[in-house]
């Protein structure tokens, strides 16, 4: 990815419904070379999809849980992650390595409704040995694009690129 490709996606992930020609003239690039250029990023899979920010109480869903689960074996995990896929209230969902084994994202209406699906639903997934719940209180960031520019890089000192150069110069 050069400089322009990541100037298309830092647009795309700010502007989602941005126009291409809108696009074309923020990048400098041609109508049809800038759609060339989109393409290609959604056929290399670095742009995966395009969705809209929805707030969950709005739509019925203000209560959020964060689940830690523990699996049993380490044979479940596929079985593990094609029940967890089924269920239409877990919105996000990470294997980890170590202990906890997942860290899973719920939503629900409310702390009974989570409860019901907490005891109908999730303690019953293929391999569970344990599950830990966390009520989310308070969203402090919310998701967000990823940063335009490419990742720091470690120093050979062992900080990143912007604390080795800010050391340099004192």
């Amino acid at each position: 990815m050069d400089a322009v490709d990541r100037q298309i996606v830092a647009i795309l992930q700010a502007e989602g419904r941005i126009t291409l020609t809108d696009l074309a003239d923020r990048v400098r690039l041609s109508v049809s070379r800038c759609q060339r250029r989109v393409r290609e990023l959604e056929a290399d899979g670095v742009i995966r999809g395009y969705s809209a920010l929805v707030d969950g109480g709005s739509v019925g869903y203000g209560f959020e849980v964060l689940l830690f689960a523990t699996l049993s074996r380490p044979d479940a995990v596929d079985e593990f992650d094609e029940a967890l896929a089924e269920i239409p209230e877990v919105i996000e969902a990470q294997r980890l390595f170590g202990e906890p084994d997942y860290l899973i994202r719920v939503v629900s209406a409310d702390l009974p409704s989570y409860q019901r699906l907490y005891e109908t639903v999730l303690v019953h997934l293929p391999g569970v040995r344990g599950l830990n719940s966390t009520i989310v209180m308070k969203q402090v960031v919310s998701p967000r694009p990823f940063p335009g520019r490419p990742p720091r890089e470690l120093s050979a000192r062992g900080g990143t690129a912007r604390s080795a150069s800010r050391n340099a110069s004192t």
